[in-house]
């Protein structure tokens, strides 16, 4: 399954005014691995931008003088999109201004629907944790994702901490998957494979990456809501 995780920074809040879309971010994940693509833009907005916005992410309109305008970047951005499933944290935002920007083209697209799904991780985190406060920074504390370095926001920074809390709200080893490597480290159609020769080194957690492990649990734990199977068997020993 091929996923692009998505943000944006805006000039404001309302596309139906005029504002519009000054940084894009997108990291492509397929099966719940990073694939290493990436697409990040400045844009040009051709219009001033917020205080509110500015204290946000403290991209100026100075910085953005000389970067592409969306209309430069579109034709690369929709390849880089296109049929992907867009993980979006609050994805009506984000989307009604991509439906602006792609409206000012010459001769439209369409929007975004049309050539992509969309993953809501807002509506996501609210179904998994109802009454609770699920924006990113929350929902970072919550699934143990360091965000320390996140004194603004910027599109690729975020992009980038909620692909790791979109993978521990919904299973959380997406990174642990095997790459395929043939015969030589797996059982293949029931026949074990050939392992190397040699001396077994057997690698022990130190007392940090036990105490990290933990903590990972009790967030898988947290979020299911104390039905993981470790904590059944817990009970029942």
């Amino acid at each position: 399954m091929r996923q692009v995780i998505l943000d944006t920074e805006t000039t404001g809040l309302e596309p139906e005014l005029g504002h519009r879309v000054i940084e894009l971010g997108c990291i492509e994940v397929v099966n719940r691995r990073r694939t290493g693509r990436v697409f990040h833009r400045y844009l040009c907005p051709d219009r001033e931008i917020d205080p509110g916005a500015l204290q946000v992410h403290g991209i100026t309109a100075e910085f953005l003088r000389d970067q592409p305008r969306f209309a430069d970047v579109a034709a690369e951005w929709l390849e880089f999109v296109r049929e992907a499933e867009l993980v979006i944290h609050n994805a009506p935002f984000d989307v009604a201004f991509l439906d602006a920007e792609l409206a000012r083209l010459p001769g439209s697209p369409g929007r975004i629907g049309d050539f992509c799904q969309v993953l809501d991780t807002l509506a996501l985190a609210r179904k998994l944790h109802p009454g609770q406060r699920n924006g990113l920074d929350a929902l970072c504390k919550r699934y143990s994702v360091d965000n320390s370095q996140r004194d603004l926001h910027g599109a690729l920074l975020d992009a980038d901490l909620l692909l790791e809390v979109y993978l521990a709200m919904t299973g959380g080893q997406g990174a642990l998957t095997l790459e395929d490597a043939g015969d030589t480290t797996a059982t293949v159609a029931g026949r074990r494979a050939a392992r190397p020769h040699g001396r077994l080194i057997v690698l022990r957690a130190g007392d940090a990456e036990l105490a990290a492990h933990e903590r990972r649990l009790k967030a898988i734990d947290k979020a299911s809501g104390g039905r993981t199977v470790w904590r059944q068997l817990e009970r029942e020993a």
